[in-house]
């Protein structure tokens, strides 16, 4: 049994820390606003701080929403830091600047303590049923002592590299999620407008080489006008604005990426930006003057 301390108890984070308590670890819980009722029946303490949160704790997790976030859970007034000793392990799952990530791991380390950079993928449908993909970066032989404690929460379990590896690798892979989304937005798109039923496309697609989860659980929403938020968009610009300012410091192109970007501006403008991300749909629906089915009244 391991004491765990869990710092973000958001949509996310609520069901990943009900993981940990499951598996038998006690618990220390830090959230903005109050720790949910669930969380403290169930045998976290709430803490009044992060800075609480690292004292009671050998393994401290932050799932916060953004890289300024991250900054003030660590090292603001009463943050993580304030309450570290040697040993202790500091572990990052939200997704934010892996630029960002080495200079918070640095800071980390000077105060004689590891820190992992362990970003997900799976939204809440994964961080519920203990299927997220956790994607990693940090020494080894830390990532071998957490191991245990990201398979209660996760199934696909990578060490990517060094600090800051994971986060690269998480923003690879937002890129990858947001073209697909933007992809079959296109194909269902198309498919109603040329008159098919895009249930039974998307259905007969399922079967075939353009089958992906994304089609599955995205297209699915498309179609049945589900967009409550699994991954919000403003979340899902954040990641892009990640990849197009590293992009940028690197020399690299991705036009594909800003493209997708700017469907989400779309979708923002029209009040979107809590919707799922799968609502890009409604952007180029807009464009295309057509929607694939009729919102539910």
């Amino acid at each position: 049994m391991a004491a765990i301390g869990f710092i973000g108890l958001g949509i996310m984070g609520t069901p990943m820390a009900h993981h940990l308590i499951n598996g038998g670890h006690q618990l220390a819980a830090y959230t903005l606003g109050s720790v949910p009722e669930s969380l403290v029946e169930a045998g976290a303490t709430a803490c009044s701080s992060a800075a609480e949160v690292a004292q009671k704790s050998d393994i401290i997790i932050l799932m916060v929403p953004d890289t300024p976030d991250v900054e003030a859970a660590l090292f603001g007034d009463k943050g993580v830091a304030e309450g570290l000793s040697s040993g202790k392990i500091v572990v990052d799952m939200s997704s934010i600047s892996p630029v960002a990530t080495k200079e918070f791991a640095s800071r980390i380390n000077k105060l004689d303590c590891e820190y992992l950079d362990a970003p997900v993928s799976g939204g809440d449908v994964g961080a519920k049923a203990a299927t997220l993909s956790i994607m990693v970066g940090g020494r080894p032989e830390i990532f071998e002592k957490v191991k245990p404690i990201f398979e209660l929460m996760g199934k696909n379990i990578t060490l990517v590299g060094g600090n800051g590896d994971g986060q690269t690798c998480k923003v690879a892979n937002q890129i990858i999620v947001a073209l697909t989304i933007e992809a079959v937005g296109e194909a269902l798109v198309f498919a109603s407008k040329a008159g098919a039923d895009p249930a039974r496309v998307r259905e007969a697609l399922m079967g075939g080489f353009a089958s992906s989860r994304i089609l599955e659980v995205h297209g699915e929403r498309m179609v049945k006008r589900n967009f409550n938020p699994g991954f919000r968009i403003s979340l899902h610009q954040k990641d892009l604005n990640l990849a197009l300012n590293a992009a940028r410091q690197l020399g690299v192109s991705l036009p594909n990426t800003a493209t997708a970007q700017s469907l989400f501006n779309a979708c923002e403008a029209q009040g979107g930006a809590n919707w799922d991300h799968s609502g890009m749909v409604k952007a180029l629906e807009l464009m295309a003057n057509h929607a694939v089915a009729p919102d539910a009244n």
